[in-house]
């Protein structure tokens, strides 16, 4: 029950810092001011700057213009999750962050018929897509899990 309300709470936190985006950060303006025209926080070599854009595709823009598809395809993908985490009890945190990133993006789709993003980071002038909390969220959980699937193996153990 302790997850689940860390869930809420975290898209809760989606939610909210996706209100503010609308309110108070500048949509993205390429070429106009930092990078983008966006708010910076920090530049050292890496920067990170707050700009709203709206994302009609997938991760990284891919697919532009199939919300309904790709909607479609997260909803089967949410419902399947929540049915086994609730069939098999399953307590991993990192399954639920990533439920609680793909239902914030869902909602957007639903309320506005895009994803919002706010979160733009570059590499030494290399712009990296622009992202959300909720995105960081599904990052997050996929990392996680992959990291903690890791089993040991006696056969991959060092020759001596």
């Amino acid at each position: 029950m302790k997850k689940f309300w860390s869930l809420l709470g975290l898209f809760g936190l989606d939610v909210l810092s996706k209100q503010a985006a609308l309110a108070w950060i500048p949509h993205v303006r390429w070429g106009e001011g930092y990078p983008f025209g966006g708010l910076g926080i920090f530049s050292w070599g890496v920067s990170c700057s707050l700009n709203t854009a709206f994302n009609t595709g997938a991760a990284w823009g891919f697919f532009p213009g199939h919300s309904g598809l790709l909607f479609g395809l997260r909803t089967l993908i949410i419902g399947g999750l929540v049915a086994w985490l609730f069939y098999r009890r399953e307590t991993k945190f990192a399954l639920w962050l990533i439920v609680a990133g793909a239902v914030g993006n869902a909602l957007d789709f639903c309320l506005y018929g895009h994803v919002i993003d706010f979160i733009h980071v570059t590499f030494w002038k290399k712009t990296f897509p622009i992202f959300n909390l909720a995105d960081s969220y599904i990052t997050l959980g996929a990392a996680w899990l992959f990291l903690s699937s890791k089993k040991y193996d006696p056969r991959f153990e060092p020759q001596k």
